[in-house]
């Protein structure tokens, strides 16, 4: 008898997230129901909390013994390789599709399914590679050791909107994993907060810095990706999900680089 999506546990979910959105074993730990699977992103945020603090540390950790710019790289490589550069995958497909597509919706789907990566994607993963890592570079390594704790949970809570806003834009069985996120409510839609937003806020606590900026810059970016989307494919996919995290915690770091940078001018 298959476990309906309402009864589902919340610690299944949470495992689900967690076997989901990175490629650690805890499959081998437990297996939760599959329909599981349609509710992760209510947890993706508390899964940055794992990745995102695996990379502060290897950061922070690496910066006492290394260069800080290779402590910066190895910090990045440990994220890729927790999640199996999912998300960069997803962020390579969605430059593909939106840069080769057109307006033209079904070329654009194609193109993000493809599993071939072309010029838009490569060019805009090294773009975002090079922003990432110089950005970090410019910080102090506890500034950025905190930020990298705050953004990547922030960053998942604000792209997970995008499941409240749009449909999902193809059928259900055309989906890369052959399953849909299922629209949250009112009481998982405050969970997904706390998540999020308890890390920032911590952050900007403890640094003092301007929290409209931190807070709202990045949630505009979302908001035109949202609208690129609408208008390109008339709803979201999963890389677009992914793309939209990368690029909104990019926009995390750079406000908060221009903030200490114009501080010290």
């Amino acid at each position: 008898m298959q476990t309906s999506i309402d009864q589902t546990k919340w610690y299944d979910r949470i495992w689900a997230s967690l076997i989901f959105f990175t490629r650690l074993p805890f499959w081998r730990l437990h297996q939760p129901p599959k329909e599981c699977y349609r509710r992760v992103v209510e947890h993706w945020p508390l899964v940055g909390w794992l990745t995102g603090g695996a990379m502060a540390a290897t950061l922070y950790l690496c910066s006492m013994v290394l260069p800080y710019m290779v402590a910066v790289l190895l910090a990045i490589v440990v994220r890729l390789l927790l999640t199996g550069a999912l998300h960069e995958d997803g962020l390579a497909d969605f430059f593909d599709g939106f840069g080769g597509g057109g307006n033209d919706r079904q070329r654009i789907l194609d193109i993000m399914k493809d599993s071939h990566i072309g010029t838009y994607g490569v060019l805009g993963l090294i773009l975002y590679l090079l922003l990432l890592a110089v950005t970090l570079c410019s910080l102090e390594p506890q500034t950025a050791t905190l930020l990298i704790l705050a953004a990547d949970p922030y960053a998942k809570m604000v792209a997970a909107q995008l499941i409240l806003m749009m449909p999902y834009a193809r059928k259900e069985e055309e989906a890369k994993i052959k399953t849909t996120y299922r629209k949250f409510g009112l009481s998982t839609g405050i969970c997904l907060a706390i998540q999020g937003l308890l890390p920032i806020g911590t952050f900007i606590w403890i640094t003092g810095i301007a929290w409209e900026m931190v807070i709202f810059l990045p949630c505009i970016v979302m908001y035109f990706l949202y609208l690129l989307m609408w208008r390109k494919i008339q709803g979201y996919t999963g890389d677009c999900c992914g793309a939209t995290f990368l690029l909104v915690e990019l926009a995390v770091y750079l406000v908060v680089c221009m903030q200490y940078h114009i501080a010290a001018l």
